[in-house]
């Protein structure tokens, strides 16, 4: 029995309303209790901030696409070089850091839990093999369920509940945690060269429309009670006018709410909020939509927001990346995987000179700043489409201090400074509320109830900053406390000190989340898959599902559907 105790911190934990309290977190075996005996080991937490470990929702760590990049871009690597210690391995980055260089700097940070939101089904193996090879935190991965030909079909044919059966059992095949669907219908249009512009633009060959696909995918989240609503990347990311498809988009599942449960996660919203008719015209569309969303429970929604830095474009949006590749005129890589999905992927340099760019910065931190609940809105780069994660620094710095962001604003393009909300934006977030939008509101989004709070029986995931808010105006003295998180004081996962000072002091291996949905659909399910597998893949369906012991630390969690 191992126990630990963090003294006389200042605990900011949302999910149980406690907001900058003097107290004692007690743990035992890896999970917070009520109390230790009065020999355990105890870290002296006074004069420090205290959280639950960092959650990230969306963040492309793992798989082909990631692995990809990092071979399309040898230059990113070599300007960032993870020297071998004693205790850690060595590692490259930039904006695509390889595996364990990914976990060392997440855990540096605070952060204890990562998302990886795209993984291609055919690709799963590759894609947890990169999960469990990345230290220091738990993680789960997104499959990409949007243009699937078995769901597409479904849709199709009006078969909710047969969708719904296969999705379990693709989750369970590709050990996923939620449905993802990006650019829905777009995917498919693109294998015929072609892409859709609407939600009610058809797909070739389905004569199905996004509407559709959405709808018809947000009833099979509910029928199989998954923990996370479905995780969506709209149409027409990226492009000037799209912030219309954006709200029409969660407009088309209102009726789909019950009461204030969310019942979808749009996506690095930032690239989804373009007002105007062309790049020349572009504009924020942040005010409609932070409207929206203030009016309506059933939405979350995270910033995606842009770092001016040399970065990394990924996504399985490839009519998407095609677009950015003939804009750019980068490297460029294309992939089509089989009946399941696309992706692309383009080196890009967000820069402050260009109207575009800047205007992009503005607009995450206008959502951010408009929406005025901070459970319905999450920190995110979309790393690294928006710039890398070890940027989350100078984001918190630019949320909790307006002088913070007025020093950017003046170095930025004027055009899109005179276009730019922030100038009218006074709100500065607490340190409360920067709790929120960095772990507590992820963890409840994502259903990940041992996560993001510091309760009796949550997982001792917690992270300490040395940030003493009776002494320190964070939004006067940004620059301490952007310090602060990039450099954690402690991080402690699972009951054990993982980091200390912002080094890495014991080396841990986190565990992988899954989704083991059970349903009570008949056999004839699964005659029917091994049937299309047969029609569709060059894989047989015996190969295809992962073993549970191909997964380093699995751990599943179990979830009874209504079909």
């Amino acid at each position: 029995m191992t126990e630990l105790i963090i003294k006389n911190g200042f605990v900011y934990d949302p999910l149980n309303r406690i907001d900058g309290e003097k107290m004692d977190i007690s743990i035992r075996d890896g999970k917070i209790v009520e109390s230790v005996k009065e020999k355990a080991n105890g870290i002296n937490a006074s004069g420090m901030v205290v959280m639950p470990g960092g959650v990230d929702i969306h963040t492309h760590i793992a798989g082909g696409e990631v692995n990809s990049g990092r071979l399309l871009r040898p230059e990113d690597h070599v300007k960032d070089v993870e020297v071998k210690t004693a205790l850690t391995r060595s590692g490259v980055g930039y904006s695509i850091p390889s595996t364990f260089t990914t976990g060392y700097r997440y855990s540096k940070m605070g952060y204890t839990t990562l998302m990886n939101p795209s993984m291609a089904p055919l690709e799963a193996r590759h894609t947890h093999e990169e999960l469990a090879d990345i230290p220091m935190v738990d993680k789960a991965a997104y499959p990409l369920l949007g243009d699937w030909w078995f769901s597409l079909e479904h849709i199709r044919d009006g078969l909710i509940e047969e969708n719904a059966a296969h999705i379990a059992w693709m989750l369970q095949a590709t050990r996923g945690y939620a449905i993802k669907i990006v650019n829905p219908g777009g995917l498919e249009a693109w294998g015929f060269g072609r892409n859709v512009h609407s939600l009610d633009d058809v797909v070739p060959h389905f004569n199905i429309t996004p509407r559709e696909i959405i709808r018809g995918l947000c009833k099979v989240n509910r029928l199989l009670n998954l923990p996370h609503t479905i995780h969506v990347h709209t149409n027409n990311l990226g492009k000037p006018g799209n912030y219309v498809t954006a709200i029409e988009t969660m407009k088309c599942v209102e009726d789909l709410a019950q009461g204030d449960k969310p019942v979808i996660h749009i996506t690095h919203i930032q690239f989804c909020a373009f007002k105007g008719s062309d790049w020349s015209t572009l504009s924020s569309g942040a005010g409609e939509i932070s409207k929206y969303v203030n009016n309506h429970n059933h939405v979350t929604l995270d910033m995606g927001q842009v770092i001016f830095s040399n970065t990394t474009t990924m996504t399985a949006d490839g009519p998407f990346q095609y677009g950015l590749y003939n804009i750019t005129g980068n490297k460029w890589v294309n992939h089509d995987v089989e009946t399941e999905t696309s992706g692309g992927i383009v080196p890009f340099k967000y820069k402050r000179s260009s109207a575009v760019h800047a205007t992009q910065w503005s607009i995450g931190l206008e959502i951010a700043l408009l929406i005025e609940d901070p459970w319905k809105i999450l920190m995110t780069t979309d790393h690294p489409n928006g710039g890398p994660f070890t940027s989350y620094p100078k984001i918190l710095a630019w949320l909790m201090s307006r002088a913070a962001r007025e020093i950017t604003l003046s170095k930025i393009n004027k055009r899109a400074r005179k276009k730019s909300l922030l100038p009218s934006i006074d709100r500065e977030l607490s340190l409360y509320e920067l709790a929120i939008v960095t772990r507590a509101g992820q963890a409840k989004a994502l259903g990940l109830k041992p996560k993001g709070h510091l309760g009796v029986g949550a997982d001792a995931d917690v992270a300490i900053y040395n940030i003493d808010p009776q002494r320190l105006d964070i939004s006067k003295e940004y620059k301490v406390a952007r310090k602060a998180f990039k450099k954690a004081a402690f991080t402690i996962k699972d009951g054990e000190v993982v980091v200390k000072d912002g080094e890495i002091v014991k080396p841990v291996t986190g565990k992988t989340y899954w989704i083991d949905v059970s349903t009570s659909m008949p056999h004839e399910i699964n005659d029917d898959i091994k049937k299309k597998f047969r029609e569709y893949w060059t894989v047989e369906y015996e190969n295809y599902p992962l073993p549970d012991s191909f997964i380093h630390s699995s751990f599943p969690i179990p979830v009874k559907a209504e079909v």
